[in-house]
């Protein structure tokens, strides 16, 4: 089984927005053939909480607005560390930068086909390390000065 093709229209709209929002390491498996609550699972991350609602928010307007769908759950916006947005179909982790490496989703879905996405959310690979590398060297500069 793979995943359909409203499966993989959600999740390039949803993975669009991300984009647009400046989310990083934008990446979605197909899930489907492992699991059969859902079809696929979109991982974005940002780095702070304040951008990871902002993330969701805008996940959540873009998919309402041009597919006409709504969320059946939304999980973890008080702390906005983890949101979970479920759509049935389709299931959208945003991730604080932090709980990303700690949870590490990428390594339990490695072996899950990874679907191909819009070029913006491919574009966003490897931010959350540039962005790391960044905030280290601003910190470094302060303990210097």
């Amino acid at each position: 089984m793979t995943a359909t093709d409203r499966s993989i229209e959600l999740i390039n709209v949803a993975a669009q927005a991300a984009a647009d929002k400046l989310a990083h390491d934008i990446i979605a498996y197909d899930v489907s053939d492992v699991l059969a609550i859902t079809d696929a699972f979109l991982l974005a991350s940002a780095p702070s909480d304040r951008q990871v609602k902002s993330i969701v928010d805008e996940i959540e307007e873009r998919l309402t607005k041009d597919l006409g769908v709504k969320p059946v759950r939304r999980e973890g916006d008080r702390e906005a560390r983890w949101v979970l947005l479920d759509y049935v179909d389709i299931v959208v982790h945003v991730q604080h930068s932090e709980e990303r490496v700690f949870y590490a989703l990428e390594r339990l879905w490695k072996d899950c086909p990874e679907l191909e996405l819009p070029a913006d959310a491919v574009a966003t690979r490897g931010k959350a390390s540039d962005h790391a590398k960044e905030q280290a060297a601003r910190e470094l500069d302060g303990e210097l000065s």
